[in-house]
């Protein structure tokens, strides 16, 4: 009994730790950007700010164009996010129930590009988007964001249809349905959280994006939002520091916005009611 109860107590050590250790960041951001020029400057840094402003607030939307990038990051982020899904499903449905020797290799391709650095890849996604006439526009950048999640977005959904059991499908093929029938109305609604997820990875990876959206996008109208952030900084590398952390705090919100409204749907049973009665 008292192992049993250390063992828990250690796992609940350690999960406070690991909360802690993520938390830290968002609150000290948070923290600085409602602190004024003199309390950012003190050699004594405290947790909560002596005399809370929004300055910081009021001179980021004043010196650089939030709004507008915003949209552009929200724009790219969603857009990239339901082609992925859209091109991923259906795709994963045929690899994880055909287990060919071909789909197979395809897996562990998909696997594998994950490993491919950015800058290895910048430079032909660059030729091509030239020759499609794409630089400098959120099309391209889109179209470059779904490419890079693609893979990954695969490799999320096999795991998804797999875990959907095959029997499912039988009995609703003995129960009369067609082909199509059962992939709408069974299949799919079990797959519902895996595809939630596999949106929500698309989505909070292309709004994060930083390099490609600097390479490809030239024209101070396109950019989004953390390549705008970068402006916080001048030329010899010295920070605005308050307006860069508020900045970068709103930055952060449509995430978790997006992570909380549909935690339900990820967490939830995937077969939840699946099983007739």
């Amino acid at each position: 009994m008292r192992t049993r109860t250390g063992t828990r107590v250690g796992q609940y050590a350690a999960l406070l730790t690991y909360l802690v250790f993520l938390a830290f960041p968002l609150l000290w951001l948070l923290s600085t950007a409602f602190k004024s020029p003199q309390e950012l400057g003190s050699p004594h840094p405290t947790w909560i700010p002596r005399h809370p402003t929004l300055d910081n607030f009021r001179q980021a939307f004043d010196e650089q164009p939030l709004l507008r990038a915003g949209l552009n990051s929200l724009l790219a982020a969603l857009g990239a996010a339901v082609i992925a899904v859209l091109l991923a499903t259906p795709m994963a449905y045929v690899m994880a129930r055909r287990r060919t020797a071909l789909s197979r290799a395809a897996t562990g391709w998909v696997v594998v590009s994950q490993a491919f650095p950015f800058v290895l890849v910048i430079i032909p996604l660059f030729l091509v988007l030239k020759n499609l006439r794409l630089i400098d526009s959120l099309s391209g950048l889109v179209l470059v964001y779904v490419v890079w999640a693609l893979p990954f977005a695969l490799w999320m959904l096999v795991g998804y249809v797999r875990a959907v059991p095959v029997e499912l499908e039988e009995a609703a093929a003995v129960d009369g349905a067609g082909r199509l029938r059962t992939l709408v109305s069974v299949t799919a609604p079990l797959l519902a959280p895996g595809i939630v997820a596999t949106g929500l990875f698309a989505f909070v990876t292309a709004w994060n994006e930083f390099f490609f959206a600097l390479v490809l996008l030239k024209t101070p109208e396109k950019q989004t939002l953390p390549v705008v952030l970068t402006h916080f900084i001048g030329a010899e590398g010295v920070a605005d520091l308050g307006p860069l952390a508020a900045a970068a705090f709103l930055a952060t919100l449509p995430s978790l916005l997006v992570f909380a409204l549909v935690q339900r749907r990820i967490t939830g049973g995937m077969l939840a009611g699946a099983v007739k009665s």
